[in-house]
């Protein structure tokens, strides 16, 4: 009887069936439908990544053990195939396999690898292991927290981000910044549900990010310059504001008393089922912004909403705000919020500490 190309024991594969079985599964693999070619290529790449660790285990000294193995099966491969299969694609498919190994089960795994049994993609469309494109989690593989990893996988899926968008929003920090604008027992809701947006506060971030505006910090403009480079860039304002906005108006005009106001961005948040004014200060805040943004949200709750709507949220969009002077001009439950805005990507690292001393004060306060 001819031997079989996977042994009932996968930890003891040897490197001539790694590369026998790998041909076959990508030949298998390319004679899919069009329809789960993205589910195949990373079932294929995590297999291979899976393959490639367990004969790797068999090595004594496992990182020399493990770069030759690599570029063996990437040299036998190549001959097979005519490209596709580089040094850095096959270790790329190792740590994709070795960050998400917990999704798949053995018996999944082996109806996909060792059975080639079709099955497998009618028992994976209600909850498929993996739902987003190979160049996506390649990026989210560089993500070393599991928490951060986490939310910016469900964030991507939800909300349909091109890997691009993905990108910018890892570059501006968008976990850190939400989190540090949450309580701190939400934190971890954000890895397992993603940015759900139920209340007011979940639509605010701690700073709002406006690198996309071409702007300089240093540049003397003032705040009609911010509004109009933010409507020329509308559509990335908005996926900077997040999730279920609309635009209703700039300079929105309301009159009261034979008086006219006029507020600097009228939106409205679908989600949340209110109005969402935005006033723009390229200043420190005063207690007068509040004041007057005070002033807006009560015009718009007693004239604009209708009686079924929630009632009208504020954003001030500061240069630099004071979260003391805000809380001491505000009524409790005002419904009005403070955000500094940047124009440049924020440190990551700074904020990535900011948040870990954030998440440990509560813990640290009780042991003293």
């Amino acid at each position: 009887m001819e031997n079989e190309l996977i042994s009932e024991n996968n930890e003891n594969l040897p490197m001539n069936d790694l590369c026998r079985n790998s041909i076959k599964l990508v030949e298998y693999a390319r004679s899919i439908t069009a329809k789960q070619i993205n589910f195949i290529q990373l079932m294929t790449f995590y297999t291979i990544g899976k393959w490639i660790v367990e004969v790797e285990q068999k090595g004594e000294s496992r990182a020399k053990y493990g770069k030759q193995i690599i570029k063996n099966l990437s040299e036998v491969m190549n001959t097979q195939f005519g490209r596709g299969f580089s040094v850095d694609t096959l270790e790329n498919a190792r740590k994709f396999y070795l960050t998400y190994q917990d999704r798949i089960s053995e018996t999944m795994f082996r109806k996909f690898a060792v059975e080639k049994s079709e099955t497998v993609f009618r028992l994976f469309e209600e909850t498929p292991p993996f739902t987003l494109p190979w160049s996506h989690y390649l990026l989210l593989m560089r993500i070393k927290d599991e928490n951060e990893r986490k939310f910016y996988e469900i964030e991507a899926k939800q909300s349909g981000w091109s890997i691009r968008t993905l990108q910018r929003q890892y570059n501006s920090s968008l976990y850190e910044r939400l989190a540090l604008s949450r309580e701190k027992n939400e934190v971890l809701r954000l890895a397992s549900e993603g940015n759900i947006v139920i209340r007011p506060q979940d639509i605010v971030k701690q700073p709002t990010v406006l690198e996309f505006l071409g702007l300089d910090e240093k540049a003397k403009f003032v705040e009609s310059d911010l509004e109009t480079a933010i409507i020329d860039k509308l559509q990335k304002f908005l996926l900077e504001l997040g999730k279920g906005y609309l635009f209703e108006a700039r300079q929105k005009r309301f009159t009261y008393q034979e008086e006219n106001f006029y507020i600097d961005l009228v939106f409205y948040n679908r989600l949340l089922r209110c109005y969402v004014l935005i006033d723009l200060k390229i200043d420190k805040l005063t207690h007068q912004d509040l004041g007057q943004m005070l002033m807006y949200v009560h015009y718009y709750d007693r004239y604009e909403k209708l009686p079924d709507e929630n009632p009208t949220i504020g954003i001030l969009l500061c240069k630099e705000k004071d979260d003391a002077l805000v809380e001491i001009t505000l009524p409790e439950n005002s419904n009005i919020y403070a955000s500094e805005y940047r124009l440049y990507l924020p440190d990551k690292k700074e904020l990535q500490k900011k948040l870990k001393e954030w998440i440990s004060e509560e813990t640290g306060g009780e042991r003293s």
